[in-house]
């Protein structure tokens, strides 16, 4: 999830400064036509399958990066497509199309990059689709977002793959976006995936192979793509998930670190998509939120993650129960709001294919052991494991901790683990003696 916001803000300053391109639109044409600022509208659901798409346009893209040749071009499409809500209902989300300028010269076919996106918010307007085509967008009186995945898309499609984000149910469209919900998000992924292999002119088809890809909040959608794939979207060729610095236990994971600097956000989030999702639990935190910890939940709704962290720092909110006692200690002695947090872990269901998961022993945002444990749940399902630990990096707290720094090194990693498993190669694993 969570790149620490603060720090998003300081990686803004960097990429803002690249150069912005208007790139030609992929081959589609829309499915249907729309006004731009109707594109995030839905029609009612169709009767069509999860991954049908809705309606396409082209895109406008601004993509450098720090280490990159300077501006990596790639086509953009925008792409609305059904997908399916954490009750298993037709939903409408959108997600941008990548398609690179410069050949695949990997293994094989040219492969598609499922990419699940680090938090960005949960107001409408921090949707990656509306932020890719600037890089950046700014609110008074702080409210900025940044498209920080900036670098590893660029690093992606430098080398010939084509790459699809989605924006996760909820974000940009009508309804609230679930954060950190387990299905939503990883079914947000397969069927992104679904719709890029139909989009034609790609030179993609539906038997393309498929890596499923993200880091922090991506980290956790796409280990959640990873467990569902199987059941939901089998006949997708999904060749392995590279899974980096993911939440694997949201509620663990708000108790961890409310009140921190940069990631106090996940909170209101975390609560504004459970109440959404699960109605029964409404009067339940009507009843046990106070009225400061009510405010923040309703104005995330219309913020970005760094304003929304922001605003429990700037409002020096420390306790939002009526209580006064630990957000975790009131889900856990609510049999409704329990249900509904342990529904969104991450590790009840063994991959079927290769993964590897990329998480610092000494993560100061999304801890190790949790991660840890479910490396050793899944290898004990027979899933190919490795897990790497990173142990070189120190604990860090600041403007840039050891969870952003560990995206870097975790990101080169990915790129030669990747090849490999295009190439057919044996997975490695370290099930044997996990770190």
């Amino acid at each position: 999830m969570i790149r620490r916001w603060n720090a998003v803000l300081f990686g803004s300053l960097v990429v803002i400064a690249g150069a912005a391109i208007s790139a030609p639109p992929a081959s589609p044409q829309p499915a249907t036509q729309v006004a731009a600022d109707d594109f995030y509208i839905p029609p009612p659901p169709p009767p069509m399958p999860p991954g049908a798409i809705l309606r396409t346009q082209p895109a406008a893209l601004a993509l450098s990066a720090p280490g990159q040749p300077g501006v990596v071009p790639a086509a953009s499409t925008r792409m609305m497509y059904l997908s399916s809500d954490t009750h298993d209902a037709p939903t409408a989300v959108v997600a941008t199309y990548l398609q690179p300028v410069v050949p695949w010269t990997g293994p094989g076919e040219r492969p598609l990059v499922a990419y699940g996106v680090g938090s960005q918010g949960q107001g409408d307007q921090c949707a990656p689709s509306k932020v890719l085509p600037q890089l950046a967008q700014f609110r008074p009186p702080y409210d900025v977002i940044a498209e920080y995945d900036v670098i590893a898309l660029a690093s992606l499609l430098a080398r010939g793959m084509a790459v699809v984000l989605t924006d996760y149910h909820g974000l940009g469209t009508p309804d609230v976006h679930d954060f950190l919900n387990r299905k939503a998000q990883a079914y947000a992924v397969l069927d992104s995936a679904r719709a890029a292999l139909q989009l034609p002119g790609t030179g993609l088809n539906p038997h393309s192979p498929v890596i499923l890809f993200g880091y922090s909040q991506g980290g956790m959608a796409s280990a959640g793509a990873a467990e569902l794939q199987s059941s939901y979207a089998p006949e997708l060729n999904v060749r392995g998930a590279y899974i980096g610095g993911p939440i694997v236990d949201p509620e663990n994971f708000i108790g961890y670190n409310y009140g921190q600097p940069g990631v106090g956000s996940a909170a209101p989030f975390t609560l504004n998509g459970i109440a959404a999702d699960y109605p029964e639990t409404r009067p339940i935190l009507d009843a046990e939120i106070n009225d400061a910890g009510k405010g923040l939940m309703r104005d995330a709704l219309d913020k970005c993650a760094i304003a929304a962290s922001l605003d429990i720092q700037i409002r020096r909110i420390t306790q939002i129960t009526n209580s006064g006692e630990p957000l975790t200690a009131l889900i856990d002695r609510s049999p409704a709001l329990k249900a509904a947090f342990d529904e969104q872990r991450i590790g009840t269901i063994a991959p079927t294919m290769p993964v590897l998961i990329a998480s610092a022993v000494n993560d100061e945002g999304t801890p190790y052991p949790p991660v840890r444990a479910v490396a050793a749940g899944w290898c004990a399902g027979g899933t190919p494991v490795q897990l790497d630990a990173n142990p070189q990096l120190p604990a860090i707290t600041g403007v840039v901790g050891t969870h952003d720094l560990a995206y870097f090194p975790s990101l080169m990693a990915a790129h030669s683990w990747m090849t490999d498993r295009l190439a057919g190669l044996p997975a490695p694993t370290n099930c044997g003696a996990l770190p």
